[in-house]
């Protein structure tokens, strides 16, 4: 039977998306194509009930699916635009033929197979400024505002941290379904293995989540002293606007690589109503923020491990009438 080569272009990219960060790696997304269009689609059995209520997280991460969706077909040579939605499915993608294939968007799907978490210290090599102003240029891009942090606000989001972090380490039921998620070796492709987890805590100024369980990861003896810190905010707090914030962390953290950077989220200050709130005082009020970032020069050294991964069949459904 002859391939439909949109269809294989939208599955190729759906396929691209499964490489994106999640919350906890819960990978809580969906793929249809269908009539010419890819279709994204949250899986409630793979959100966070109990540490994202409000399913910000899980929008968060399907918005970074999204982002990797996109540049895939770029990259292909498609034109995507993205329909987004306030019910399911959460956005539809539709393509034109473009020019030529993206060399930029080549360069951040290449980017996209070595991207990983690493909760390590950052690197002693101090950020370069051009890749800083790249990375929130990325942002921008996407729609959203990086605030990159002031030495003495770092201070403050380090108490931030720490507060969200005991409030969290005292709720036994996300403490519950936080232990599903994370440990061991994840055959089943989701969460997070003991190989990703750091075997002793980072002496750091802002402190890592503690996920109550101890990894394998070697940490040395290195800070957080180079690295810098920014709050990624938007206008909005609608559903449709943490969908927008998951495409700009994407664009960062992809862009990050490319330049050489390491970046890690912190999500645990935004999971809390209290702690969001200690963030957007240090935006004057301004906007609503969405996640935290920490980025660092990579240590091309010793890269951390890459997470697990669902298989594409688990993710894609094609639907031919």
């Amino acid at each position: 039977m002859e391939t439909n080569p949109l269809t294989e272009a939208l599955a190729t990219a759906a396929e691209t998306a499964g490489r994106a960060p999640s919350i906890h790696n819960t990978q809580p997304w969906r793929w249809v194509v269908r009539n010419g269009a890819l279709e994204l689609h949250t899986v409630p059995e793979r959100r966070l009930h109990e540490l994202d209520p409000e399913g910000h997280l899980m929008l968060l991460s399907c918005g970074a699916a999204l982002f990797h969706a996109r540049v895939s077909l770029a990259a292909q040579g498609l034109s995507p635009t993205v329909e987004r939605r306030t019910a399911e499915p959460l956005a539809v993608i539709r393509t034109a033929p473009a020019a030529e294939p993206d060399a930029h968007a080549r360069r951040l799907v290449e980017a996209g197979l070595r991207r990983h978490t690493d909760r390590r210290p950052t690197s002693t090599t101090p950020v370069d400024p051009d890749a800083l102003a790249a990375v929130t240029a990325a942002v921008r891009a996407e729609g959203e505002q990086a605030h990159v942090l002031r030495a003495e606000q770092v201070l403050e989001l380090a108490a931030t941290v720490d507060r969200a972090a005991r409030a969290e380490a005292t709720d036994e039921r996300q403490q519950a379904e936080l232990g599903r998620w994370v440990g061991g070796e994840r055959p089943d492709g989701t969460g997070i293995p003991d190989a990703a987890i750091p075997a002793a805590p980072p002496q750091t100024t802002v402190p890592g989540r503690d996920f109550g369980v101890t990894g394998t990861l070697p940490v040395d003896a290195g800070h957080d002293t180079q690295a810098v810190y920014a709050v990624l905010y938007g206008d909005g707090d609608a559903p449709v606007d943490w969908l927008r914030a998951g495409e700009a962390l994407s664009a960062a953290w992809l862009e990050a690589v490319d330049r050489g950077l390491n970046l890690l989220p912190l999500s645990a200050p935004v999971e809390i109503a209290h702690t969001r709130q200690l963030l957007r005082r240090m935006l004057a009020d301004v906007g609503h923020p969405h996640a935290v970032i920490r980025l660092g020069t990579a240590d091309t050294a010793t890269p951390g491990p890459l997470t697990p991964r669902l298989a594409a069949d688990q993710l894609i459904d094609i639907v031919t009438d």
